[in-house]
């Protein structure tokens, strides 16, 4: 029985309405220039929570306070010094894995950092506010949010994908399919070529 090759993306799945679904796990090769990005995108913003927390919890810092305690300009307590190691540590896990896994993981943080800001925005005044969030704290994880989503989405949420882009071949199986063809039909032409000249 043949076996599958891994390096080829997952094709599309035709819905009910017609359309065509693209998973978000596709595959990609492991050496690919995309896979690359995601695990430099998750390693730098991972390097950046982690040292974050780090000096935090070096500051002795009690678990809620709401103090002016900050770090780097950014208010933090114990709690949100925890949570961002916590955070660090799983983007590192996503720089390791990389592939599919590090651009999905950087895109799903990156929305949780937006909604993190918004939510902590409203609570900047508020008793709720157990992570001590000032209005820098919501600028970062905005920024964070949206470098996180930009990391993630690199090469593979556009309309101008290249035609090399394993994304844009599972999106378009059919054009692929027949630049294949064509590709291979040049590629014998020219091996025909040379062999006449030779002979």
């Amino acid at each position: 029985m043949a076996s599958t090759n891994a390096s080829q993306p997952a094709q599309p799945s035709q819905q009910p309405g017609g359309g065509l679904h693209v998973p978000l796990d596709e595959h990609l090769p492991v050496d690919h220039r995309l896979s690359q990005v995601y695990r430099y995108g998750a390693g730098i913003m991972g390097l950046v929570l982690l040292a974050f927390g780090i000096l935090g919890l070096t500051n002795n810092i009690g678990f809620f306070d709401t103090g002016n305690n900050s770090v780097g300009g950014l208010n933090t307590n114990g709690t949100l010094s925890v949570l961002s190691i916590c955070i660090g540590l799983l983007l590192f896990v996503g720089m390791v894995i990389g592939g599919n896994f590090a651009s999905t993981l950087n895109m799903v943080l990156g929305i949780l950092f937006i909604l993190s800001g918004f939510i902590n925005l409203g609570m900047l005044d508020s008793g709720a506010n157990f992570l001590n969030f000032r209005i820098q704290n919501v600028l970062f994880s905005f920024v964070v949010g949206i470098m996180l989503m930009w990391f993630g989405m690199y090469g593979r949420v556009s309309s101008t994908l290249p035609h090399d882009n394993p994304y844009w071949k599972a999106r378009h199986p059919d054009e692929a399919a027949q630049e294949q063809r064509a590709r291979e039909a040049h590629a014998a032409q020219a091996r025909g070529a040379i062999s006449d000249d030779r002979s």
